[in-house]
């Protein structure tokens, strides 16, 4: 009974504020506050896990999970090595590749890069590669006819497309003579065009394995054997158990060694970010202090009828506590609702305001990416719902207790 007339009364004076215009102020600006609050949070999150998203398919997409090679020169019997690295219950594919740097000359343009030579039937099985040509493609790639696949960026810088001619000046199989050490060169032909939005863009070409094995004088020998895994982010473990499966003539690695860094430090930054947009709600949660002490101040008659009533301090405990909280629920589900809407449409809401005023909100060539990705995790909404409603309620905890600590006597004597 008790319980019903402490949540009676306390719905009562959150709807019945007529009285005093100013506390219907403050308490809208808190409701709309947390609201808001809750609203960025979700929607910041969002972007900060579609970037995420974004770069672990775009870079580790392209970037080998785990790579296997031997110490020396290079890895001999590739294909006895990789039917043991098969055997693995976590790898899903594997392919050879030889890599060497180089630089790219057509005209008077001149870029350095790296250049993988590859199977063009096997890459598709360890890359993204295939799914982001915007000309040309992998079965362009023929051996011993001197094709190359080049990265959007670095085709852009050499000013080359489709059917062109780029030169390769590379060191490794160079020429010594009594004049000094010669560079290898020799010239290929633009095979294909690929643009995945990553640094692969602007310094990754691609021939075929058997080119690059001339190129560098390797013969049967590859750089190493290039291996992904069904869980990407799980290629650590897989690696050690590669590790101790192999004998010590095997080196194995993964994409932590060469990308960690980046993708712990976008982590950190969705967590610093979280935590400092947590104070928004913050503050407007504790606005509701300030509302319910004005509330309690205007209320000291009715509390003091209550008490004389039979009404405990818990009871009215209860009602402030119930009033307050109401405006943290109400504000938390409006910011949850604009939230998830905003967040679920918010590429097309960037696309509208582009075109509505002609600019670009994010340009593909300063970022790695040339639109705003959204990935909604509910798991992030319910943190966030139960964030915004623990700091809501507890604001209305030291209001209420000095509500329930007011003296009949007191606050009767003037009226």
């Amino acid at each position: 009974m008790k319980k019903s007339v402490a949540l009676m009364v306390g719905l009562r004076y959150t709807g019945a504020r007529k009285s005093n215009h100013f506390i219907s102020f403050i308490a809208l600006v808190s409701m709309l506050g947390i609201g808001l609050g809750t609203i960025v949070l979700i929607t910041v999150m969002s972007v900060m896990n579609g970037f995420q998203a974004e770069m672990q398919e775009r870079i580790l997409g392209m970037v080998p999970h785990v790579v296997i090679g031997q110490r020396g020169e290079g890895v001999k019997d590739w294909e006895v090595l990789e039917k043991q690295v098969a055997q693995n219950k976590d790898v899903i594919a594997t392919a050879p590749f030889i890599d060497f740097q180089a630089m790219f000359k057509s005209g008077p343009s001149t870029r350095f890069g790296l250049v993988q030579g590859i199977l063009p039937e096997r890459e598709t099985q360890v890359s993204i590669i295939d799914d982001f040509f915007i000309a040309g493609s992998l079965d362009n790639l023929k051996p011993k006819e001197f094709g190359i696949i080049l990265g959007s960026g670095l085709a852009r810088s050499l000013g080359v497309t489709l059917g062109d001619k780029v030169n390769l000046l590379i060191a490794e199989g160079a020429t010594v003579s009594p004049a000094g050490i010669s560079p290898r060169t020799k010239r290929f032909t633009v095979a294909g065009v690929f643009e995945v939005k990553s640094e692969a863009d602007t310094m990754m070409a691609f021939i075929h394995l058997k080119d690059a094995a001339i190129l560098t004088r390797k013969g049967d020998l590859v750089s190493a054997l290039r291996v992904t895994t069904k869980d990407v982010l799980n290629a650590q473990w897989t690696a050690y158990e590669l590790r101790a499966e192999l004998s010590n003539d095997y080196f194995v690695s993964d994409w932590q060694y060469t990308h960690g860094a980046l993708f712990k430090a976008v982590k950190m930054e969705k967590t610093m970010i979280g935590v400092l947009l947590t104070l928004i709600v913050a503050v407007a949660a504790f606005n509701i202090i300030s509302t319910l002490v004005m509330v309690v101040t205007d209320k000291q008659s009715d509390i003091a009828i209550l008490k004389t009533l039979g009404a405990s301090p818990a009871t009215i405990m209860k009602i402030f506590i119930v009033q307050g909280s109401l405006n943290g629920i109400i504000g938390t589900i409006f910011g949850v609702v604009g939230g998830v809407a905003l967040a679920s449409n918010l590429p097309q809401v960037v696309s509208f305001i582009e075109s509505l005023f002609g600019v670009s909100m994010i340009s593909g060539d300063v970022y790695p990416i040339s639109f705003l990705p959204s990935k909604l995790m509910w798991s992030d909404v319910t943190l966030i719902t139960s964030i915004a409603l623990t700091l809501t309620i507890s604001a209305t905890i030291y209001p209420a207790w000095k509500a329930s600590r007011t003296n009949p006597a007191e606050a009767l004597r003037y009226e």
